[in-house]
């Protein structure tokens, strides 16, 4: 007899999944056998995480999803009860990256990185409330930073929306173990992806540069990638982890140890 998937059977849904680390942790729900939403606002890559969990096998499908707004997620919520029944897995992993210092900083970066990354995960947690309780339980992983509880220069919205995160989630675990659904966090380092690039090419830097750049902050002096965050969602979401709520996993390579 073969070892069973750790999420066999389990719906989840993934917002942000259309590439970086929200794809990987779709990737790695399905190959574990779980059936995929990917909730994502960008419908090319969106679909291209779906055709991916596809070509292996997986099961998943795209709803496009705009987590600032509850009208969006209502409709992603209900996309994924009728394809697959009720919600198992909910992983806030859509972002925001509005930096600079705080005379930088306008209304709209304010509204912005606060309606994506605290509000927005709110909002998400909200919608599959009523799912989880129906079925006694189930398991919210938000993905905060290791900015949600260390300072960096000209980070001030960024590591203030995160902060926010990693208090979100101690709050819900709190108020929703009465239901059985166990609310946890993941903190990662400094990780290539997208968001990164992104980052990089904002301050006029030498990519191969700042890639060994930045991860010299790590004990590992490299940067982190997708699918060692995935891995410990996947932890987080999965049976393995029962005993853990309000809980934060730092996977940064060492870099915030001292």
């Amino acid at each position: 007899m073969g070892l069973k998937n750790s999420l066999d059977g389990k719906t989840a849904i993934v917002t942000g999944s259309g590439n970086g680390i929200g794809r990987a942790i779709a990737l790695r729900f399905a190959a574990e056998g779980a059936k995929v939403t990917v909730a994502e606002i960008e419908e090319d890559s969106g679909q291209e995480t779906v055709d991916l969990i596809s070509r292996v096998g997986g099961t998943a499908l795209f709803s496009c999803t705009d987590t600032t707004d509850s009208e969006s997620i209502k409709s992603t919520v209900a996309a994924t009860i009728s394809a697959y029944g009720e919600i198992d897995l909910l992983v806030n992993n859509a972002a925001a990256f509005v930096f600079g210092k705080v005379e930088d900083v306008t209304a709209d970066d304010w509204a912005k990185v606060f309606g994506v990354n605290v509000i927005g995960y709110a909002n998400c947690v909200r919608e599959v409330l009523p799912s989880m309780r129906r079925q006694n339980g189930g398991s919210i992983v938000n993905i905060a930073s290791i900015s949600s509880f260390i300072a960096q220069p000209e980070f001030i919205p960024y590591n203030s929306s995160k902060g926010a995160v990693a208090q979100l989630t101690r709050c819900l675990a709190m108020d929703l173990s009465v239901d059985n659904i166990r609310v946890n966090a993941v903190c990662p380092g400094s990780i290539r992806t997208r968001a990164t690039d992104r980052h990089i090419a904002s301050l006029g830097l030498d990519p191969e540069k700042a890639y060994v750049d930045f991860g010299k902050d790590s004990l590992m002096k490299r940067l982190g990638t997708p699918e060692e965050i995935a891995a410990g969602v996947l932890f987080l979401a999965s049976d393995e982890a029962s005993f853990m709520t309000g809980a934060q996993i730092v996977i940064d390579g060492g870099a915030t140890i001292d």
